[in-house]
């Protein structure tokens, strides 16, 4: 139990006297948590700060100096949540929500399967030859199945009702509830009065289906959820603090303070944002900007924890340790956008807000008008009860779900893997698009650009030695070895590999390093990267290469009114040679994460609805940050986990295609909205004058749901442009001749 633990330890108090606990709250199945939650803490005598971050659970309050978190928890626990510390807990808690979840799924399942089987016997039998005393038995038999099933299967939805109504709101567990709760009530009502309906089964049964539902949203949330806690792993668990007399001593990261200097061997990852204060080396900081061409450091060049440290040692001078890091600024503005896009409510929960109290008052106002007319309570009540159950939000409840999964098995055909329920009504109303460039509108591997006339034999010689180094261009290079790694290979840290060959000496690295200069018609764009074997030298130069279909899919979202743009945080040049050869006029280079964010957040200022499509962890809080995100199947584990889908391959065709798919999918969804709103004004006067019996109501309300279910099968049809010509189903040639 809570009272059990003692929260005050897990409080971090700062200089000026705030308090900060982070704590993992259990209960939470719909955005209108946030607000609950959230207001209802800021209540608190001293709590100046809260946040609810909706994709990992984590309520992060502050305090003033007064106040307790026991008083905390106990406010949550009154408003119907579990909190506990947050380390190690989330994970833990979303896993046996899980669980309860799918208990709820299979006796929801089990009930339904065996009262399906009385409910045909007792219908074939009202048509023949089954007796009262017979049908009676197996109304009861069904009841003793269905209220226990009932009442464990359907917690899910009562406990967000009670939640929805304690703040004085609607969900669309509101109806859900008192549709089944008056369902079960009237079949037992019909049974005791010995008539020939009941409606067990058809309660579980919605019941059933919609647990399937909540438990495949919900499992695809805990996949991300389970990603994206784990964003601070990134820079490792150890440091090499060096101490005053000089000694390395091994360290927790959390402990390390702006001034400490640590040692960083060849092939460790940075614990800390800092200086460097000696040593040659280059650092691979595609987790951190983007980029996957690696930047030489040298002595005085700043350096970001979450970097992986090439071939050289480094010694750095720590300017931000423990929690201030760039990876922590990253989480930080992470939760911040999760928090703000978690605001978004869906189209069939903006529906109920209005459906929900007209239907109630409608089927009140039956049973009274009723009563006055002299109908008699047991009439008057089976009236009301059929307003309900013909308006029961079956229908409503399966317009987007269902328009949903069709859409998403057609974007799943075309390389697209959906993260998020409701990327598809957010992605149908996007005015502009923002790509990264590194590794989104390029592919995330570097391409080799040889001068006119290369020497052939050399540069197989340079891929065989790269063979032989860590260096990331020297991987590039690697990938075209056609032969054997030499034995005997010496590496020069932060300069290059050599090795004698048929008594000349083999050099590749740098241009110092193989004695030579830059070549005039090497690209701007290009890295370069130089081979020396004796008298004959060759400068390779290794740039992005743009994705097969880039210019294609940019000029077709343009062609569907979208405004493209760029983002990244890659140099100038490189960047400008991109938007030129795209043909994009809107740009902008060497972008920090928050960089990125200001820019989305004033478009969105300005009224735009954003899609943004990025690779790096640099890109994460962006994707969280614009209303729908996009990302690479070769992007970082953390990006994919804040992306609403992942597209898969070397083409950029996904992004049109998803496009194209969510704007037909939200015409579908309304469509089915409107169909379901529809069969209610014709079905709710038919109930209010009597001439519908219940189970009339429920043949009604099946035939509503199979209709707009046809309907949703519409979303599978594939555009005409979805499948690609099989000519560019290939990768981009990763070797191309420069003139």
């Amino acid at each position: 139990m809570s009272q059990a633990i003692d929260y005050s330890i897990f409080m971090a108090r700062e200089a000026d006297g705030t308090a900060r606990m982070s704590l993992a709250v259990d209960g939470i199945d719909s955005a209108a948590c946030i607000s609950d939650i959230e207001n209802g803490v800021l209540t608190l005598p001293g709590v100046v700060k809260a946040r609810l971050n909706y994709s990992t659970h984590r309520l992060t309050v502050e305090w003033n100096g007064e106040g307790a978190p026991d008083e905390l928890v106990r406010r949550l626990e009154d408003m119907g949540y579990r909190a506990h510390p947050f380390a190690g807990r989330a994970e833990e808690l979303e896993a046996r929500h899980a669980q309860w979840l799918l208990r709820c799924l299979g006796v929801a399942g089990f009930g339904m399967m065996n009262i399906m089987l009385l409910s045909v016997s007792v219908w074939a039998g009202n048509v023949t030859d089954i007796t009262p005393e017979t049908r009676d038995l197996f109304h009861w038999i069904s009841a003793l199945i269905a209220l226990p099933c009932g009442a464990y299967a359907g917690q899910p939805f009562f406990r967000s009702a009670l939640r929805a109504l304690r703040t004085r709101s609607l969900n669309m567990d509101v109806p859900i509830s008192l549709g089944v709760l008056l369902a079960l009530g009237m079949s037992v009502m019909e049974t005791v009065l010995h008539q020939e309906h009941a409606y067990f089964d058809s309660a579980i049964m919605l019941l059933f289906f919609l647990l399937a539902g909540r438990y495949l949203d919900h499992e695809a949330r805990r996949r991300t959820r389970a990603v994206a806690g784990n964003l601070a792993a990134l820079r490792g668990e150890m440091a090499q603090r060096i101490e005053a007399d000089g000694t390395p001593v091994f360290v927790p990261v959390q402990a390390l303070k702006t001034g400490d200097r640590i040692l960083v061997a060849a092939g460790e990852r940075l614990g800390a944002d800092g200086v460097v204060d000696g040593g040659l080396s280059s650092l691979d900081e595609a987790l951190i900007t983007g980029e996957t061409l690696p930047r030489a450091v040298k002595t005085g060049d700043a350096v970001y924890a979450g970097s992986l440290n090439g071939a050289g040692t480094l010694t750095v001078r720590v300017t931000a340790g423990g929690e201030g890091t760039l990876i922590d600024d990253v989480q930080r503005l992470l939760d911040g956008a999760l928090t703000q896009r978690a605001g978004y409510v869906r189209l069939a929960d903006r529906v109920a807000r209005l459906y929900a109290p007209v239907v109630h008052a409608t089927a009140l106002l039956s049973m009274i008008g009723w009563l006055i007319y002299g109908l008699g309570l047991h009439g008057s009540v089976m009236i009301a009860v059929a307003v309900l159950i013909i308006t029961c939000p079956c229908a409503l409840a399966l317009a987007v779900p269902a328009v949903q999964v069709v859409a998403t098995g057609r974007l799943f055909r075309a390389g697209l893997l959906v993260n998020a329920g409701d990327m598809l009504e957010r992605l149908a109303g996007v005015d502009t698009v923002v790509f990264d460039k590194t590794g989104t509108l390029t592919l995330p591997e570097p391409a080799l650009r040889l001068p006119a006339g290369a020497d052939a034999d050399l540069v197989g010689l340079a891929a065989r030695l790269a063979q032989s180094s860590r260096h990331p261009l020297a991987a590039a290079l690697a990938r075209h070895a056609e032969g054997p790694a030499f034995e005997t290979v010496e590496e020069v840290a932060g300069a290059g590999v050599r090795t004698t060959l048929d008594g000349a000496e083999l050099r590749l690295g740098s241009l110092a390093f193989c004695e030579t200069t830059l070549p005039a018609d090497l690209p701007p764009t290009a890295t370069p990267i130089a081979v020396r074997h004796g008298a004959r030298v060759l400068v390779i130069g290794l740039e992005q290469a743009l994705r097969a279909d880039a210019a294609q899919v940019v000029e077709a979202l343009k062609a569907r009114g979208l405004d493209v743009r760029i983002l990244s945080g890659d140099r100038y040049g490189p960047v400008e040679a991109v938007a030129s050869a795209l043909g994009i006029s809107h740009y902008s280079a060497t972008m920090r994460p928050a960089d990125k964010i200001a820019e989305l957040e004033r478009l969105k200022a300005a009224g735009h609805k954003v899609l943004m499509v990025g690779d790096g962890l640099n890109d994460a809080p962006a994707l969280a940050a614009a209303n729908v995100s996009l990302s690479p199947a070769s992007g970082v584990a953390v990006t994919q986990a804040q992306a609403d889908a992942v597209f898969i391959g070397q083409r950029l065709a996904p992004v049109r295609i998803a496009v194209d798919g969510a704007r037909v999918a939200a015409r579908l969804m309304r469509q089915n909205l409107g169909i379901a709103v529809l069969y209610n004004f014709i079905a709710v006067p038919l109930a209010i004058s009597g001439y519908v019996t219940p189970l009339v109501a429920a043949l009604a309300m099946s035939g509503s749901s199979i209709i707009v279910t046809l309907n949703a099968m519409r979303a599978a049809r594939p555009g005409r442009e979805d499948r690609a010509p099989a000519e560019d189903t290939a990768p981009a040639a990763s070797v191309e001749a420069h003139a």
